[in-house]
């Protein structure tokens, strides 16, 4: 009976394990049944087999498990090789590595360093930890031994159960550090290999001590493997999305290239129509300004604008005359420089200077204003314009030589004395273009040496580009050019030709007229203003009639005393009428009291300091040089003739009202 209720009693217990563990029951439900056999008394045989029979089912529960996590493993495993295939970034990608790698293994820690282009393991993604990693002081530290050097000296994956306690390999500082802080105790780190390349390790911690068994690191390793596959292809894509997104900017830039060239090559014909069908300097300006979205500005060699298009800004012209330089030299367009001080308001953002050369003369510059920076393109078109500008007044130059003995003709004959049939000579001016009716100034220009061709091939083309006429007469060149400033007309052809020539010019001028029957007497003035200044040893000097002051009113035909008198002493005057001064009186009494301001205050019965305040005053009205020998004689002469007009007024007036 008792080995029958010993196999019975056996059976039932077997049953009782069987049903447990088909169950899935805890291990403790397993201890429960063995502790509850044991309070029961049961023999010992039967105990033993309980023993044993709750024994094999922990190890085959143990099993089940292990193979159950396994399979959440894999199939964690299997999720990460389809989230691999997806397209991510190399940060993207790093991020979920370093997650799968926390559930496959259950870390507490997880980071991944990979090599840059010069061969430094950098931290580039982690997760778990609780202080913040620095990417700085980690990349430093992996870049010595430790247990990263510990892999490639195994060739494989390397695990400590206790990282700080290990001594197999050198510890560095600043990891050790970063074990202490995060608390961890085991770590592992796998290699990211293709080949034989390691890309990376992907490293793992845990805050307790613990053993890695095979199985976890073979679970690991394929991820690694997996993990540099990806990380080299997501360098692959970055890279080639880089090289698309620079093939696709340089598409963009070619395009836009191409399209600023043809826009240059449709404005520069637009420029070239303009100065084959005769257009003028202002129109080549105008439409060079619209296509460089600027102002565009033509000037001689003197520096004078012959034509402007746009709103004109302050320029520098110190840095323009540099830029000049600069320009003519490598005959190309030059970028003036900005300066050091801070931008006046209004002035252009950019300027630039382009050389207007014909061979190795120089015929001027181009002067562009720009508010945008001009491109390689915009340089292009303003270096064609200059071209363009060049051939335009070479254009006007021949035409000005073919044109040149009418034009010459028609100036001779207005200089002649009596004109002959001044309504045909007015007719023939207009169909050359001039208008005699409007002010106009007579220029005589004397080259001190030389021959003279070269100077009269520049006059004709001079006079014709200025709108004027242009002869020769006694070995000098007589210019009759439109305006009102005779003096700045003089400076003008001075400026231009005498570089032009290497050597001086002396140049006279008269004006303004106002009418055909003026030229003649015009020209007189000139021509006795050019003799003056020879006289007074000004060779190579530009002046006119009205810079040479009293011997200007001498030399005039007019005798314009008014004029004279009001540029010499007309501030003073119309001071004394406006305030009821006594200026005018006071310099008379200074004058003739030899220049003493005392021996004056006795004669006008007033203050020595009071005249010494008048005194002041002059200066102010008349410049701070009026006292200087050349200005003190006209000063002088002014009030004389001033004195001489009163005078002869006061008896016109006694005269009519007393006839008798």
């Amino acid at each position: 009976m008792s080995h029958h209720g010993t196999d019975g009693g056996g059976s039932v217990d077997a049953l009782s394990v069987l049903e447990l563990l088909a169950q899935q029951a805890p291990p403790e439900r397993l201890a429960e049944l063995l502790d509850g056999a044991r309070e029961a008394g049961r023999p010992a045989a039967e105990l033993a087999h309980l023993e044993r029979a709750v024994q094999l089912a922990t190890g085959v529960a143990q099993s089940l498990a292990r193979r159950e996590q396994r399979g959440l493993a894999l199939d964690a495993l299997a999720d990460t090789v389809r989230d691999l295939t997806h397209p991510y970034d190399l940060d993207g990608l790093l991020r979920l590595i370093v997650r799968r790698a926390r559930r496959l293994l259950d870390l507490d820690l997880a980071c991944v360093t990979l090599r840059d282009a010069h061969g430094t393991r950098v931290l580039h993604s982690s997760e778990g930890g609780l202080t913040v990693l620095d990417p700085a002081g980690c990349t430093a530290a992996l870049e010595r031994e430790g247990l990263g050097g510990l892999v490639h000296v195994l060739g494989g994956p390397a695990w400590t159960e206790d990282y700080l306690t290990d001594d197999r390999f050198p510890h560095v500082p600043a990891v050790d550090r970063l074990v202490r802080d995060e608390g961890l105790r085991a770590v592992l780190a796998v290699p990211l290999r293709i080949g034989d390349t390691v890309l990376g390790l992907l490293y793992g911690g845990d805050r307790r001590a613990r053993r890695f068994a095979d199985g976890e690191l073979g679970l690991l390793a394929p991820l690694a493997d997996l993990a540099a596959v990806a990380t080299e292809k997501a360098g692959l894509l970055d890279q080639t999305r880089a090289e698309v997104t620079e093939l696709e900017q340089d598409s963009s830039r070619a395009r836009t290239a191409l399209t600023r060239m043809r826009y240059i090559g449709e404005a520069h014909g637009r420029i070239m129509n303009l100065v084959l069908s005769g257009g003028d300097l202002l129109g080549v300006a105008k439409t060079a300004g619209d296509a460089l979205d600027a102002c565009v500005l033509v000037r001689d060699p003197g520096g004078r604008t012959l034509a402007a298009a746009g709103e004109v800004p302050a320029f520098d012209e110190d840095a323009v005359a540099k830029a000049s330089l600069d320009a003519h030299a490598g005959r190309r367009p030059v970028r003036a420089p900005a300066g050091d001080d801070t931008p006046r308001a209004g002035a252009p953002a950019q300027t630039w200077v382009a050389p207007v050369i014909a061979g190795s003369e120089d015929l001027g510059v181009l002067v562009v204003s720009a508010a945008t920076p001009l491109t390689g393109e915009d340089e292009r078109l303003l270096e064609l314009a200059a071209q363009s500008v060049a051939f335009l007044l070479l254009m006007q130059r021949s035409t000005a030589v073919a044109e040149g003995p009418v034009r010459d003709e028609l100036l001779d004959d207005l200089l002649a004395e009596p004109q002959h049939a001044p309504q045909q000579i007015a007719q023939r001016a207009r169909r050359l273009g001039i208008d005699l009716r409007k002010p106009h100034v007579l220029v005589v220009a004397r080259p001190e040496g030389g021959e003279q061709g070269r100077a009269v091939v520049w006059a004709s083309s001079y006079a014709y580009r200025m709108a004027g006429l242009k002869t020769v007469q006694g070995g000098c060149i007589v210019l009759l050019l439109p305006g009102v400033d005779a003096s700045a007309a003089a400076k003008a052809v001075s400026a231009e030709l005498a570089p032009l020539l290497g050597h001086p010019v002396s140049v006279g001028a008269a004006g303004p007229g106002w009418s055909p029957d003026s030229v003649a007497r015009l020209s007189q003035e000139a021509m006795r203003c050019l003799d003056a200044m020879s006289a007074l040893g000004g060779a190579g000097a530009a002046a006119s009639v009205d810079d040479l002051g009293f011997l200007g009113l001498l030399l005039s035909d007019d005798h314009d005393v008014d004029g004279f008198i009001e540029s010499a002493i007309g501030p003073v005057l119309d001071y004394d009428a406006e305030r009821f001064t006594d200026l005018t009186r006071t310099l008379e009494a200074y004058f003739a009291s030899g220049a003493s301001p005392t021996n004056a205050a006795e004669a006008l019965h007033v203050h020595p300091n009071t005249v010494s305040r008048r005194l002041e005053r002059i200066g102010e009205l008349l410049g701070t040089e009026w006292q200087k020998p050349g200005q003190v004689l006209e000063v002088q002469l002014a009030l004389r003739l001033q004195r001489t007009r009163d005078v002869l007024a006061r008896r016109r007036t006694a005269l009519v009202a007393d006839p008798e």
